[in-house]
């Protein structure tokens, strides 16, 4: 029986990168677009050749489109024999056999966000919910599902981070809630998180600190004030009425 640890690992979250066991394989930036695209928009069922020429090479002919996607194909590295991409005349997925970080984050993040799941044993184990998908590529058809798996991934942390709170790991709950913040700093709910891990430790200092260069960053940003639920966590500590909302 062959090892699961030879199977061929795409990943797509963070940068580009595909594994046949230890090894790095070597791919053009058409192969390279050509996976992410199946594994990002075609997992459950196979893409039209046509429409998948067309939408990576949309500058060229449909003819040209179709013969680049041919090429492509042709030149794919294999897997113990098979082809990392497989079809018919019509269309073409990912081989059965190719594991997709993103798959299995999106499946954590979904498990994590259930109220009955248990904060995890570690905070390695979510580290693939600290990378985005693909950053820095802009292609039309990307960029909802950049956006959708940020989203699933800033749940799945501000989640986690409020189990952790209440399982009493503060370290790794302030982590995981900083790593929410980092990934998006205008995002309240995930300082939240932060002030509130402060709050249950008792460090009224270092809860002021994050509500402060929140709101300095809103301002400075949005020309906004927190909201009212955020103040109300602080209000205890500043002696006076929290802040007033600022009206336009």
């Amino acid at each position: 029986m062959v090892s699961a640890s030879l199977d061929p690992r795409l990943q797509v979250l963070g940068d580009f990168e595909m594994r046949l066991g230890d090894e790095v394989l070597r791919l053009s930036g058409p192969a390279q677009r050509l996976l992410a695209m199946l594994a990002v928009r075609h997992r459950e069922r196979p893409a039209r050749r046509t429409a998948l020429a067309e939408t990576l090479w949309p500058d060229t002919s449909p003819k040209r489109a179709s013969s680049n996607l041919r090429s492509v194909l042709w030149r794919l590295p294999r897997s113990r024999g098979r082809a990392l991409v497989t079809g018919t005349a019509t269309g073409v997925r990912l081989w059965a056999g190719v594991r997709v970080d993103l798959w299995e984050a999106e499946a954590q993040a979904r498990h994590l966000c259930r109220a009955d799941t248990p904060p995890p044993t570690s905070v390695h184990a979510i580290d693939a919910l600290t990378r985005d998908l693909l950053p820095g590529w802009e292609e039309e058809w990307i960029t909802v599902d950049q956006e959708s798996f940020r989203q699933q991934r800033l749940h799945a942390l501000e989640r986690c981070a409020s189990a952790l709170r209440e399982d009493g790991r503060y370290l790794d709950a302030l982590a995981t809630a900083l790593g929410a913040v980092q990934a998006e700093p205008l995002r309240e709910t995930a300082h939240r998180r932060v002030i509130e891990v402060h709050l249950d430790e008792g460090n009224q200092a270092e809860a002021l600190r994050q509500y402060d260069s929140y709101r300095r960053l809103l301002a400075a940003e949005l020309g906004i004030s927190p909201s009212p639920e955020i103040r109300r966590l602080v209000a205890p500590l500043l002696g006076r009425p929290i802040d007033p909302v600022r009206r336009g």
